[in-house]
């Protein structure tokens, strides 16, 4: 039986995420996720601790400075929206993740056989998923290769000579 190698400090995107995340920023931006547009007294009210409005504030201009928040001022106090989905945000980590392993070296067929292997042990209706979702990717290029090809001029300029 062959023995699985495991790196160690490999962590998966929810990890990657929850260590570039303070627990209060996870907080704050799971009650964002979950109620919509909310102003710091919002939050304050919904969080179980006792936070200090103050902090709760700093927080919520924390993660509006890294982009995860953006915000319009209403009256005299800010109203927060996530600039993103809890899935967009765990995609885009994901998608981070990957394109870092695969600029790694020279084959990437180990990285997708590794891939492949992962959603296979997981799931077979998963390894459905990347089937399909493979075949639909291939026919969005194949659509855009083919939309450039009509869209490319049909004349072809000539070349100069050079003068001598």
């Amino acid at each position: 039986m062959r023995r699985r190698f495991l790196f160690w400090g490999f962590k998966s995107s929810q990890q990657m995420l929850d260590s570039r995340l303070g627990s209060l920023e996870r907080d704050v931006l799971g009650l964002v996720w979950s109620r919509g547009d909310s102003s710091v007294r919002d939050v304050c009210a919904q969080l179980q601790s006792t936070v200090a409005y103050t902090t709760v504030m700093t927080t919520m201009d924390r993660l509006f400075k890294k982009g995860l928040l953006s915000r319009r001022k209403v009256g005299r106090a800010f109203v927060y929206t996530a600039t993103a989905t809890r899935d967009e945000l765990e995609g885009a980590v994901a998608a981070e993740l990957v394109q870092g392993l695969l600029q790694r070296g020279d084959e990437p067929l180990p990285i997708l056989s590794s891939l492949v292997d992962a959603v296979s042990d997981r799931d077979r209706a998963l390894l459905d998923d990347l089937e399909r979702l493979i075949r639909e990717k291939r026919r969005a290029m194949d659509r855009r290769a083919r939309e450039v090809t009509t869209a490319a001029p049909d004349h072809v300029e000539g070349t100069r000579e050079s003068e001598s």
